[in-house]
Formats: C-alpha cells, sequence, structure tokens
C-alpha cells in the first residue's frame, strides 16, 4: 500500500478525469468536456495549493489563491499564476450552465467543438502545471 497525500490524491484524480475529455470531445458531448475540465481544473489547483501549504476553501474558484500564493509555487509555475486563475475563473463560470442549462440556455446546443477544444487545452495545461508543483 502507497501512502499518498490529499495533494497527490487531487492529481491523480484530475490525471485520471484529463483522460476521459478526448472521448467525450469524439463524441461531440461538449457541454460535458466543459463541465468535466472545471471539475478537474478545481482538483489540481486545490491539490497544488496543499501541496505549498494553504488549505483550500470548499468552492469551486480558486484561482484568486493560487495568484495570492504564487510565491510558493516553482517559478515556472509562478510566472504562470494568473493564466491558472484566468483558467479556473472561466470554467467556474460555466460549471452550472455546462451542466443544468437553464431554461433558455440547452447545454447541449450551446457549447460548440471551439469551447469544448478550450476547455481540454486549458485543463490539460492546468494538470501539468501541477504535476509540477505535486510531483510524482
Amino acid at each position: 500500500m502507497i501512502n499518498r497525500t490529499l495533494a497527490q490524491s487531487y492529481l491523480i484524480k484530475a490525471s485520471k478525469r484529463l483522460k476521459v475529455l478526448p472521448l467525450l470531445l469524439k463524441e461531440e458531448a461538449y457541454s460535458d468536456v466543459v463541465r468535466e475540465a472545471q471539475e478537474l481544473v478545481e482538483l489540481a489547483l486545490k491539490g497544488m495549493l496543499r501541496q505549498v501549504g494553504v488549505e483550500p476553501p470548499k468552492q469551486h474558484d480558486i484561482g484568486g489563491l493560487v495568484v495570492e500564493f504564487k510565491s510558493r509555487l516553482p517559478h515556472d509555475v509562478a510566472v504562470v499564476a494568473q493564466q491558472l486563475a484566468e483558467i479556473s475563473k472561466w470554467l467556474r463560470k460555466e460549471r452550472e450552465f455546462s451542466f443544468y442549462g437553464d431554461i433558455d440556455f440547452i447545454p447541449t446546443e450551446e457549447y460548440r467543438r471551439e469551447d469544448a477544444e478550450r476547455a481540454l487545452q486549458d485543463a490539460s495545461f492546468v494538470v501539468q502545471m501541477a504535476s509540477r508543483v505535486i510531483g510524482p
């Protein structure tokens, strides 16, 4: 049995979810790509914060904390902290709409391939950065 930290566990979960996104994209489930990307980005960023000694709050967008504590991150990750925060903010904004929609917003009709591709690219980038912070 390998003992892992909670930060490592979050990274493992995020990495496994990332593997599902190309399948959802192929199936043209664009709103699902966006929703899953949001969840894995949230996990990866919370793992990063935990790794550097910051207890993340129970909220979906924690990008501001990544910027606030960027001095604790490795330099190559700290320099993209604002980009990580912007990704978190965008996906958080899309979280409910991509899953539930609204009376005048049908997720399966509103989201396009470009949205899903952006979400996939952003999620991949965040997981890559989290891997640099958390390690194996």
